[in-house]
């Protein structure tokens, strides 16, 4: 399944706490639930204003479809189109 990097524009995600972070994570299983097995959340890197998520979706139609179901914002979806890490130097 294709894997895509969501990028958030969330001002203040940096600050937020446990609780609200929980809540968020909690809202997106919510709808992951709803939507079925076709779409998977891997983790997600929250920086001071943006929160920068992993998915395993179908297509791009599907991410658009959770992050409006769930409430989050989708400001930029790229697919991965290749993984590389210090080994790919080897």
């Amino acid at each position: 399944m294709p894997q895509f990097v969501i990028e958030r524009d969330m001002p203040g995600a940096g600050s937020l706490g446990a609780p609200e972070l929980k809540g968020a994570s909690q809202q997106s299983c919510a709808v992951l639930k709803d939507m079925g097995p076709t779409i998977q959340w891997v983790h997600s890197y929250v920086t001071d204003d943006k929160i920068y998520c992993i998915y395993r979706a179908p297509d791009a139609e599907t991410i658009r479809r959770h992050a409006e179901t769930a409430g989050f914002p989708a400001n930029r979806i790229s697919q991965v189109r290749t993984v590389i890490d210090p080994t790919t130097a080897d």
